[in-house]
């Protein structure tokens, strides 16, 4: 039982800690150091591993969380922690594996002087998408995190 919790809680801090460390900071740094068309390229390289970790993590999380359901109680804050988990790791799988190839397809867009208005706007909207993606997840994980510590606070 401690090694499944162990590693449930493993998976929720690296995937949220992960998403923190490269919005907040790698993101911000890369843009602001490399010029705006090796950035984009920088981005789409690291953009798949960001992703596996999320599915890495949001998987062993996911389960993690359904065992602890079935096996420990309070039953219902360890459900409202799965059932965050199961929408975090929907989006995950939604944003990085449909939104971000969208992206990557019309990435160029943003290093041209004078871009198409259709395809500047689509890459617009698709970036946006993602940005709210990443923040709807990061608030799922915080919410099964607070999940976790409520069941695992003894009750009085």
């Amino acid at each position: 039982m401690v090694a499944v919790l162990f590693l449930y809680l493993l998976s929720l801090v690296c995937w949220l800690g992960g998403m923190v460390f490269f919005s907040a900071l790698v993101a911000p740094v890369v843009f602001k150091v490399l010029p705006i068309a090796e950035a984009g390229k920088l981005q789409a390289v690291l953009f798949p591993r960001y992703y596996l970790l999320g599915y890495i993590c949001g998987m062993i999380g996911l389960i993690g969380a359904i065992y602890l359901c079935a096996t420990r109680t309070p039953r219902v804050w360890w459900a409202m922690g799965a059932v965050a988990l199961l929408i975090a790791l929907g989006l995950t799988v939604y944003a990085g594996a449909v939104v971000r190839p969208r992206v990557d397809a019309i990435r160029t867009v943003s290093e041209e002087a004078n871009p198409d208005p259709a395809r500047r706007a689509e890459f617009d909207r698709l970036h946006h998408l993602s940005v709210l993606f990443n923040g709807a997840v990061m608030l799922l994980d915080v919410g099964a995190l607070l999940a976790t510590a409520i069941a695992l606070t003894p009750p009085g």
